[in-house]
């Protein structure tokens, strides 16, 4: 029976990693996207030498590691650096993620659970896609406690992502975290759904 591949994305601050935990606990296997880039750009030698090249040796301290700060000024309010860094860093990704679900292959379905799911266009190695979305107020208040950074610096941040809405009607199912709606009760529901769309049919990737 097809293993399904089923995508998680949400702005900065939605609460993925929360939905992920709740995913977590009725053992669904997750990908989280972000972090793994992070283990990629500091271990993957290749990709390692052309973010060099590209970014220059600061890109990484004295102790070879990665210098997340650095990087973070070089791209922040610089579009054609940001999708440089992009376009090297995702083909990695993708090739990783590709390796860890021919691992999982055997479970109903897995997660990948990334921030810029749309924007990398890796939503399309993906069957079904799960947005969360949550009030930007809300996100913006979670960012500052979560990272103690200035509220601009966060508006400027959520600017280079897609907005909720243009996620929303690429979505299969939206869960709502806005402090109304039960979280639990609506990832069991997207769960059962899941499951029941892998009973009955064979699907493709998304387009």
């Amino acid at each position: 029976m097809q293993h399904l591949r089923i995508g998680i994305t949400g702005g900065m601050g939605a609460g993925k990693s929360t939905m992920c935990k709740i995913f977590g606990q009725l053992g669904v296997s997750i990908y989280d996207a972000d972090s793994r880039a992070k283990f990629i750009m500091s271990n993957n030698q290749e990709l390692k030498k052309a973010i060099t090249e590209n970014f220059g040796w600061d890109a990484y301290t004295r102790k070879d590691e990665l210098n997340r700060e650095y990087l973070a000024k070089v791209v922040f309010n610089n579009e054609e650096k940001l999708e440089l860094l992009n376009n090297l860093v995702h083909p990695a990704v993708k090739n990783d993620y590709e390796q860890w679900a021919q691992e999982h292959r055997d479970e109903p379905y897995s997660l990948k659970e990334a921030a810029l799911l749309f924007e990398s266009m890796s939503y399309k190695t993906l069957h079904k896609v799960i947005v969360i979305a949550s009030p930007i107020e809300t996100r913006i208040e979670r960012i500052m406690k979560r990272d103690h950074v200035k509220r601009e610096d966060i508006l400027k941040r959520i600017q280079n992502q897609s907005t909720d809405r243009e996620r929303m009607n690429k979505a299969d199912w939206v869960i709502y975290n806005d402090g109304v709606r039960s979280l639990i009760e609506q990832t069991l529901e997207v769960h059962r759904e899941i499951l029941a769309i892998r009973e009955s049919e064979v699907l493709p990737f998304k387009s």
